[in-house]
């Protein structure tokens, strides 16, 4: 199965914050819509989530054709590397599914004496590598990446894919999903699930080169979405305004919290994410949060100096669980 120490949702009533779950409720909009589709949920939805499709390539100014839609940007990052996954280069620390997919992976560590910064300019990729992925903003750190040499990498390595997992863009970061169209060799993902509080609805979507989207599409559920799913996205991505400015709130709780760990040894990423320093003992992150819910970590990450990832919520830290082992 895999990845189990990142599941767990829904077993505790809190933030799992290793998935980095949003503490902003779904939009009110989209929890109407969602509940407007339950009494019609006897019919299929539109072959292929067809009205979504519609409205990523409208609001995205790509065509149709390059978008694919599942439940789930991990479902789509499991297609892709079940796809090209033979020879991956990842840029690590990274998202922890990665490694597991990966029938094989060589990798550019991102340093934190460097802060975790990286010029794209320089990634050197080995002959026959068949995957590179780029997580923008990165997770776990929540670094951005620039984004301006992959043009010039895309064309340098044509016979290597490049993935770019943009899973927290509507947190931070600037997107390259229109250059999809212009590069056999791009591949975009993206969820609903982090900025936009869809992660219960199951909505993830890629933007590809059409050959590949067409293929996925074809050999997939022609169904992927659930009704409400389907109008819950529709009605967040309607009022795109409203998580621009959730996201600023976030942000805001974020430096507020930042605040106050920085004498932990704390530092801010671009995002929603912390990545605390060597916290040594659990009293040091129980005072994180209020008096009455005292925070522990865990001994054997602590030992190993492990990086962990806190997410902000105006009521203090919900949890925290290591993310690299």
């Amino acid at each position: 199965m895999g990845s189990l120490s990142e599941k767990g949702g829904g077993t505790f009533a809190g933030i799992k914050l290793l998935l980095c779950e949003n503490p902003l409720p779904p939009i009110e909009e989209a929890v109407a819509a969602a509940k407007a589709k339950v009494p019609h949920c006897n019919f299929y939805t539109e072959p292929y989530s067809a009205p979504l499709r519609r409205h990523i390539s409208e609001q995205l100014g790509v065509p149709e054709r390059f978008i694919h839609i599942n439940a789930g940007s991990e479902l789509i990052l499991r297609q892709l590397f079940d796809h090209f996954g033979q020879q991956v280069h990842l840029l690590t620390p990274t998202y922890v599914l990665f490694p597991e997919i990966a029938q094989h992976y060589t990798e550019t560590r991102l340093l934190p004496e460097n802060d975790f910064a990286f010029d794209l300019a320089e990634l050197a990729i080995l002959r026959g590598t068949t995957l590179a992925v780029i997580v923008n903003p990165n997770n776990p750190n929540g670094g951005i990446f620039d984004m301006a040499p992959l043009p010039e990498l895309l064309r340098r390595h044509p016979e290597t894919r490049f993935l770019i997992d943009e899973a927290f863009i509507g947190l931070a970061g600037r997107s390259v999903a229109h250059l999809v169209p212009e590069h056999p060799n791009l591949l975009v993902t993206r969820t609903l699930s982090k900025a936009h509080s869809l992660a219960g609805f199951r909505i993830g979507y890629a933007i590809l080169p059409e050959a590949i989207a067409d293929d996925l599409n074809n050999h997939n559920d022609a169904y992927p979405l659930a009704r409400p799913s389907q109008a819950a996205a529709i009605a967040t991505l309607q009022h795109e305004h409203k998580i621009l400015a959730r996201a600023a709130q976030l942000h805001a709780w974020t430096e507020e919290l930042a605040a106050d760990l920085r004498a932990l040894g704390v530092r801010l990423s671009h995002s929603n994410l912390f990545l605390p320093r060597r916290l040594r003992t659990a009293q040091r992150v129980r005072h994180c949060g209020p008096a009455s819910q005292p925070r522990h970590t865990d001994q054997a990450a602590e030992r190993s100096g492990a990086w962990s990832r806190l997410y902000a919520r105006h009521h203090g830290i919900a949890r925290r669980q290591p993310t690299l082992r």
